[in-house]
């Protein structure tokens, strides 16, 4: 797939373009994989390329999901490029810690009209690094937010946990209940420790356009359903202008993905891969596979209505 590249230095965002074959003025910012060039990205190209839209993968560094201090400026940048090349409409997507990362982008940036946050937190965290230190595979930075903007560090939810604590809790969790990767009990001790403030909180009530959040009660790395519901009803206490669609279910694991996509990423076995990594999707492995469908039907057209406006 032909794309345009951008660095940091010389572009102000680290991403890639993917321009749609068919003539369009809709681009989505998507940030899943760890990387905008590698084989999950190009999935997520793969599959939004046919619902006809152009799109710009981005990630915080090479090969890189660590999450700390990243400058929200960087997708500001990247709002500002997509509308200097012909996209009149900006929509932006992510999961897990990039769905955090969508539904934050969206509060500040009007630019966007079409948010897609699959597994979000509503308030920011800790920042945190992946590689390898001491035998951990994560751990949180010190006095690092998940993200800055105009130089300053967004209030954040502090871990309870500190190196190499942090890790070994995932780790025996991990153990614990069966799951690839289990850091719920990092997420809930660390929120009975440190109560989220107002100013940690999303401000949902800022996002424009269509808002689809999507989260399920078996999560194993954080109460997802439970951030979606508190994010709808602090919309429902709170003036917005917002079209919101919170979304949960009880069964659908971390991975709560459209099931075609979760296919383009997973062409044999996805099924498997799934069952491997997540308890619920080995105990639940229909309803998982349902709320994945049901997914799939919300955010195409989602997608859609958004187009047609």
């Amino acid at each position: 797939m032909n794309h345009v590249h951008f660095d940091v230095d010389a572009d102000g965002f680290y991403g890639a373009y993917w321009k749609c074959k068919k003539e369009t003025n809709c681009a989505i910012i998507a940030m899943l994989g760890d990387d905008p060039e590698d084989y999950m990205a190009k999935s997520c190209v793969k599959w939004l390329a046919k619902k006809g839209v152009n799109v710009l993968t981005m990630s915080p560094a090479k090969k890189n999901y660590s999450h700390h201090n990243y400058p929200l400026e960087r997708i500001e940048t990247a709002i500002k490029w997509l509308k200097n090349n012909g996209n009149e409409k900006i929509g932006i997507t992510g999961a897990s810690t990039t769905g955090t990362l969508a539904l934050t982008a969206a509060s500040l940036f009007p630019d966007i009209t079409l948010t897609i946050a699959m597994t979000p937190s509503d308030f920011i965290w800790q920042g945190f690094e992946q590689g390898k230190k001491d035998g951990c595979d994560e751990w949180p930075i010190e006095g690092e937010s998940l993200f800055t903007y105009r130089g300053k560090p967004l209030p954040y939810m502090p871990f309870c946990y500190k190196h190499p604590e942090y890790w070994n809790v995932v780790r025996e969790e991990s153990k614990r209940t069966g799951n690839m990767t289990a850091s719920r009990k990092l997420f809930e001790d660390s929120e009975a420790a440190h109560p989220i403030t107002e100013d940690e909180f999303i401000k949902v009530e800022n996002v424009k356009g269509k808002l689809l959040m999507i989260g399920a009660a078996d999560d194993a790395l954080w109460n997802a359903a439970k951030y979606v519901k508190r994010a709808e009803e602090r919309l429902a206490r709170t003036p917005h202008e917002c079209d919101v669609e919170a979304v949960t279910y009880e069964h659908g694991t971390h991975f709560v993905f459209p099931q075609s996509l979760l296919k383009t990423i997973f062409p044999v076995g996805s099924g498997l891969v799934l069952k491997i990594m997540f308890k619920a999707a080995k105990e639940y492995p229909k309803e998982c596979l349902a709320t994945r469908i049901d997914i799939e039907r919300r955010v195409i057209k989602a997608i859609e209505e958004w187009e047609r406006k």
